[in-house]
């Protein structure tokens, strides 16, 4: 008896590691398909964040802080208090509103901030503020308070596609159709009828559901794709925006990490491996627009530390992925969600399915499909789509909301969609690509020849600026456009969104004021390297600056 003890203890050792060994494996191989980068690592990057350090430069290192001689130091700051003084003379009626407004809105509060990296930020606002409010659009061009004249890089973060007019056009006819049925809320307009048809036949899709937003719109997506799969996993690529829900935000920004979200790396082998062997997966969310730069966060001037920033478009290697995801998909039964809430229409009339020809299972909208007006579109297939189960009368996928379907909103979808449908209108999708790569390469190759160490890469009219000299200070070219008249969102040289209205001599204008301003930040000397100064080592310095700062040197 006492000698059958140990093989017991044999067998059930056995046993024990035959049931967790899979487990172990299964774990090994989704840590494996995680992207290197913090991007990919949520909860470390979440932690990280908690261990960075306030610090900020004194006016002296502020200007020095890349180890540059005196007389660089000197030039650099004769040139931002020259802008300073610019700015304060030019946009003065647009920052005092500005700063009224700062200390009772929030969200003003968060991008004043966060335009640069936090070491300089102080200085910035202070002297670099050109204000937040506009008060009139036209073509191209936004006015502010002052009378000044910007070509608008915003895009309005996407809603933007077609110009400003078109959408004034669309809110004008809208509110003189909506206007004798009003704000009637829960009933239906005539015209989500045609709305409906309109956006099944674009999408490729059986039904529709509206929200108030694109947040809302994929939240509702994700619902119901756990609903109809009974899984519990959504999968989300490294760098991807989906919103501010809780779900597809794991990383830094959400107070409460996610226990149902797997970030893994887009075009990745490994993901796939993934895909097909795990069985709580519900679906995966694609957004497109992260074909200009794969597993990388939304690029805002507040992280550009150095220059290692770039755009890695291609085309047809990601096309290739999005049928490998979607082959993957279709065998294993994950609902595979493209999210077009950024990008939808601008691509193409069928959104990033009939561009990169791959069919989803259901895609959300927003942005500019309200003709201008706040909006969030779930289209998807019927099998998805259903809120609850004609054999169990109590299992349903709850969702609504108030001003879902408002009449105005719908009447200005109605009249985008009515525009979008014309023949007439759809040639302004004819050439995008070649003509929008073209215009990228015109800014290239002006800004080669007069050795300025800046680029573009894009994805059609979706530009990212690159930075081809190391430098701490790529961050000051926002400034320097701003006061050559191009007006750019929150994030700086991140992201340009141009709407395709742009015209070849308006493109020539921001061509010249984008190059005058690169060439005043050189001469400035912003981008003093000695040939010692590499990406490596200014990430380097950094980190020694933030163990100085917490041990209180």
């Amino acid at each position: 008896m006492e000698n059958a003890i140990p093989y017991v203890t044999l067998a059930v050792g056995a046993a024990v590691t035959a049931a967790v060994a899979p487990k172990v494996k299964a774990r090994i191989e989704l840590s494996r398909a995680k992207h290197r980068s913090l991007a990919g690592h949520s909860k470390m990057s979440r932690r990280i964040s908690k261990l960075i350090p306030r610090y900020e430069f004194e006016i002296d290192d502020f200007f020095r802080s890349d180890g540059a001689p005196g007389e660089i130091a000197t030039r650099r700051q004769d040139g931002f208090f020259r802008l300073g003084a610019l700015f304060q003379e030019k946009f003065a009626k647009s920052r005092a509103l500005t700063a009224e407004a700062a200390s009772r809105i929030s969200d003003l509060q968060f991008t004043q901030s966060y335009r640069v990296p936090f070491q300089y930020s102080r200085l910035v606002k202070e002297q670099l503020g050109a204000g937040s409010f506009m008060q009139a659009s036209s073509g191209v061009t936004l006015t502010d308070l002052d009378g000044n004249q910007f070509y608008d890089l915003t895009g309005s973060y996407g809603v933007n596609i077609f110009g400003y007019d078109f959408y004034k056009e669309c809110i004008a006819a809208a509110e003189r159709r909506a206007q004798a049925l009003g704000p009637v809320l829960g009933l239906y307009h005539p015209v989500v009828a045609d709305n409906v048809k309109r956006l099944t036949e674009l999408s490729g899709m059986d039904e529709v559901s509206f929200h108030m937003s694109g947040t809302e719109a994929v939240m509702q997506a994700v619902r119901l794709a756990r609903y109809h799969t009974g899984r519990s996993h959504l999968v989300r690529f490294a760098g991807a925006y989906h919103g501010w829900w809780g779900d597809v935000q794991p990383g830094v920004g959400n107070p409460i990490a996610p226990h149902e979200t797997y970030t893994l790396a887009e075009m990745s082998e490994r993901t796939l491996h993934v895909l097909r062997t795990r069985r709580d997966i519900a679906c995966v969310l694609v957004n497109p627009l992260q074909a200009l730069h794969p597993n990388g966060n939304a690029p805002g001037d507040s992280a550009l530390v150095d220059s290692s920033r770039k755009g890695r478009y291609d085309r047809e290697a990601y096309t290739a992925w999005l049928k490998q995801l979607r082959e993957v998909c279709t065998h294993r039964g994950i609902v595979l969600l493209f999210d077009e809430v950024f990008l939808g229409f601008r691509l193409a009339p069928g959104g990033a399915q009939e561009y990169f020809g791959v069919k989803a299972d259901m895609v959300t909208y927003g942005k500019s499909l309200g003709g201008g007006l706040p909006i969030g579109v779930v289209c998807g297939k019927k099998d998805y789509m259903r809120r609850f189960r004609d054999d169990r009368p109590a299992d349903i996928c709850f969702a609504r909301g108030t001003f879902n379907s408002h009449p105005y909103v719908m009447t200005a979808m109605d009249e985008f969609l009515s525009r979008l449908d014309s023949p007439n209108f759809r040639t302004i999708y004819d050439g995008l690509d070649e003509t929008w790569d073209g215009r990228a390469g015109e800014l290239n190759t002006a800004l080669s020849a007069r050795d300025l160490p800046v680029r573009v890469s894009n994805l059609q009219s979706i530009w990212l600026v690159e930075y081809t000299v190391p430098s701490r200070y790529n961050w000051m070219l926002q400034f320097y456009l701003r006061a050559e008249g191009l007006a750019l969102s929150w994030v700086g040289t991140g992201r340009f969104i141009f709407s395709l209205n742009y015209t070849d001599a308006d493109f020539a204008e921001v061509t010249k004021r984008f190059v005058a301003a690169a060439e005043k930040m050189k001469q400035d000397g912003w981008w003093w390297n000695d040939g010692t100064l590499t990406n490596k080592a200014i990430k380097r310095q950094i980190l020694k600056e933030m163990v100085g700062a917490v041990v209180g040197r």
